[in-house]
């Protein structure tokens, strides 16, 4: 049994792509020679929009799940989410032949929430608040026994979300900068541990909207501070940080960078218009970050983590 207070390191994050690398997709890594010129710098874009259930949660979940059933049977899987994790953790089981319950905000997207729905889930639907969401979640606990996997506050997921940076490092030999986005964390925190492992030198920045910023704040306070009605179009990235996640944000970031949401939408647009990518909101904030923060960028070689595709078109056409 892991302890709740201990982080995974590389090699950690090497045993679980080992673990996963059969179940999941190795993301092309693109790049635009349009959004180099504008931003002055070389991108290279890991792709997880194309990642099965379409985003990088899916690593993360299936380390976990394996972990759970090489210990003991496991006959159901709880967690609450809002959208990608839910999602994630709805088709992993479905594969284990394992039932999947979760607690989803009613003001999840629709998109995400069919996808729960598609994959065999029992979605209960919840207040938009954490507190809820964990009143939820004990309650299906108590009624059903199903074992918890956290969306991100949890060793195995972190290890799985570590796999992606894992995939860019061994693909891409002479990357100076790394970025992800950051809401709970667990991508953020498992890129940044592999990173740095790998290449000691390497930036490791997380980037976050301005009204979710309770990351960046975190950071400036040197202790977790909550997300508090935060407001941004960045569906994915409405979650505190938790005790694991801020541990290794704290160790092993340089910074966490903040944008404004017309930043975010003008990154999603030339990611659809340049490169005809379908990302969705919190996955075009770490391209703000560089539209915002070029000073940090210039001539430098930077690897982004496009962290999702779940895009709900009917809602983004009318932003």
């Amino acid at each position: 049994m892991i302890s709740n207070d201990i982080l995974p390191g590389l090699h950690d994050i090497r045993a679980a792509h080992n673990r996963i690398h059969t179940l999941i997709h190795r993301t092309p890594i693109l790049n635009s020679s349009s959004l180099n010129r504008i931003t002055g710098c070389e991108l290279f874009f890991k792709c997880e929009n194309f990642q099965r259930a379409g985003a990088f949660k899916y690593r993360g979940v299936n380390n976990a799940i394996i972990q759970l059933v090489s210990r003991s049977k496991i006959d159901a899987v709880a967690t609450h989410s809002s959208g990608n994790h839910a999602g994630a953790l709805a088709l992993a089981s479905s594969n284990f032949g394992i039932k999947c319950y979760v607690v989803m905000p009613d003001n999840s997207p629709q998109i995400k929430i069919d996808a729960v729905k598609e994959y065999g889930a029992e979605i209960v639907v919840c207040q938009p608040t954490l507190q809820a969401r964990e009143d939820g979640l004990k309650e299906v606990i108590e009624k059903t026994g199903a074992t918890f996997i956290h969306p991100y506050n949890n060793f195995h997921i972190i290890a799985g979300q570590g796999t992606a940076a894992l995939e860019i490092l061994e693909d891409m030999k002479s990357i100076d900068v790394i970025i992800a986005p950051v809401g709970g964390g667990g991508l953020l925190s498992g890129t940044a541990i592999a990173a740095k492992s790998i290449k000691h030198d390497i930036l490791v920045f997380g980037a976050e909207p301005k009204g979710a910023d309770d990351a960046f704040r975190s950071m400036q306070e040197k202790r977790i501070m909550p997300s508090v009605n935060p407001k941004t179009i960045a569906d994915g990235l409405l979650t505190s940080l938790g005790s694991l996640t801020f541990k290794a944000i704290s160790d092993n970031v340089d910074e966490i960078l903040t944008v404004s949401e017309d930043s975010i939408r003008k990154a999603m647009l030339f990611i659809w218009e340049r490169m005809k990518l379908v990302v969705e909101p919190s996955g075009c904030v770490p391209l703000a970050a560089v539209l915002g923060h070029r000073n940090y960028f210039i001539n430098k070689k930077v690897a982004i983590i496009l962290s999702g595709g779940n895009a709900d078109i009917k809602t983004i056409i009318s932003l």
